[in-house]
């Protein structure tokens, strides 16, 4: 372990790599050269790399894979997925091709409503601080003018401000809770300046106000800053057919197959065992859209599991019907997005994601999201209740362990046939190719005599 370094963010990359690998490596030239080696050609898109970040040393690539025949609202997709995680590309893209032959997905914004706090500390009697937020309200709407004038002449801006006790959770605890339309920026930044103006005239207009006494006027702003999770901005994707339409080589019925699919859903609506399985899985899709779109899919995350507990334990985003022998499966969840801002006119590849999918604003963008997670979820529950998942993902992660166990290209075409009709564990595959190159086994080690 190397000593604490002090102003390491002061150092050129240069003298950060070196740093690093004196420090922390046994063979520094080789630590080095694989950070040189994932660093961008052009001097130029390597410095704009190098800004987005702080102390950065390289890039860390992923796989950017695209998922065509997307039918959403009647407009064909081809959607960028950025992920490492095997099968995720292929089963949305078979999922999408399945339903674009069934009339394809239907999708909406319902809302786009953002949420944002100022947090403080207020001790005095609670109807005079209620009265004096009615009589200054505008107050807060004109100090924030400056910073809602573009938003504004976009349609969006402050949508409302509310006062809200919260002093059952901490003695005297308040919240001023704003309302916003960021239009198509995610608006992380709009929303934290006006919350911040907020606070700021919040304390400016007690200490004048002659109605609070000098110690009501000791007013402690605690913090100001926007919520993630975004209830009220909210998009819906579904599909729809006949319970016939729905079997398509997967050995069962359609009668069987919309009541296995089925289940499987109400198991996750209320186990949340599964219910963090199966949401993963609807992440997985929507996650990729978001990363290669150049958006926050942290923040994305934290909402939509937030959402996920909404009526009082954690349940499955994505639900079904079955009524009149039409089968219906649909999504509806929180998605806060932008299309511009952030790293959508900076970073080459989601420019060109964005470009890819038609240059969509942000009510679009969450449509295609929600939908690949959709898709994903359908997928991953059709291989479930049928073939089982790990037939298909361990033939998509069968590359991975031949690139571990360093297969050349040949054998690698040989074992892509050799599992064609086997299912490709890890073991499986291990077993296969020391059996294939005549080499020994190497030892099991019995974990429980360690």
């Amino acid at each position: 372990m190397s000593e604490k370094i002090k102003g390491f963010s002061k150092l050129s990359k240069t003298g950060k790599i070196q740093w690093l690998a004196n420090n922390h490596f046994d063979k520094p030239e080789q630590a080095i050269k694989l950070l040189e080696q994932y660093w961008n050609e052009d001097s130029a898109v390597q410095k704009l790399h190098d800004e987005f970040s702080e102390n950065t040393v390289s890039n860390f690539y992923m796989p950017f894979g695209i998922a065509p025949n997307f039918l959403i609202n009647g407009k064909v997709y081809a959607v960028p997925m950025a992920i490492e995680e095997s099968s995720v590309v292929a089963a949305s893209a078979k999922s999408a091709s399945f339903w674009m032959e069934r009339g394809g997905f239907k999708a909406e914004v319902i809302s786009m409503k953002k949420i944002g706090h100022v947090h403080f500390v207020y001790t005095g009697a609670e109807e005079k601080l209620f009265s004096f937020f009615e009589r200054n309200k505008d107050k807060f709407y004109k100090d924030t003018e400056s910073i809602t004038k573009n938003m504004r002449m976009r349609g969006g801006g402050v949508l409302d401000i509310i006062l809200k006790n919260k002093s059952e959770i901490e003695e005297g605890y308040y919240q001023l809770e704003a309302n916003f339309d960021t239009r198509d920026s995610m608006g992380a930044n709009f929303v934290n300046s006006c919350l911040e103006q907020f606070s700021q005239t919040l304390e400016r207009e007690i200490s004048l106000d002659s109605s609070f006494s000098d110690e009501e006027k000791n007013v402690q702003i605690i913090m100001s800053i926007l919520s993630n999770y975004t209830p009220e901005c909210v998009v819906r994707s579904e599909v729809s057919c006949t319970t016939e339409e729905l079997v398509e080589g997967s050995g069962i019925s359609s009668e069987e197959f919309v009541e296995k699919f089925s289940r499987a859903v109400h198991i996750a609506e209320h186990e949340p065992y599964r219910a963090t399985t199966h949401n993963k899985g609807i992440m997985n899709g929507v996650d990729a859209v978001v990363i290669a779109t150049g958006n926050d899919f942290r923040a994305v995350e934290a909402g939509a599991h937030t959402y996920a507990t909404k009526d009082g334990k954690y349940s499955s985003l994505s639900h079904v019907e079955l009524k009149d022998g039409i089968f219906r499966f649909w999504i509806e969840m929180p998605l806060s997005l932008g299309t511009v801002g952030g790293l959508t006119s900076l970073h080459p590849l989601v420019k060109f994601s964005h470009e890819l999918l038609g240059n969509p604003d942000a009510e679009e963008l969450m449509m295609i999201a929600a939908t690949v997670g959709l898709a994903q979820n359908f997928g991953a529950l059709r291989s479930l209740t049928t073939t089982g998942i790990q037939k298909g993902h361990m033939k998509m992660h069968l590359l991975n362990i031949l690139n571990q166990l360093e297969a050349t290209e040949e054998e690698k075409r040989y074992f892509v046939d050799y599992f064609r009709t086997r299912t490709a564990t890890h073991s499986a595959v291990v077993e296969e190719f020391h059996r294939l190159r005549g080499i020994p086994m190497p030892e099991k080690v019995d974990v429980n005599k360690r």
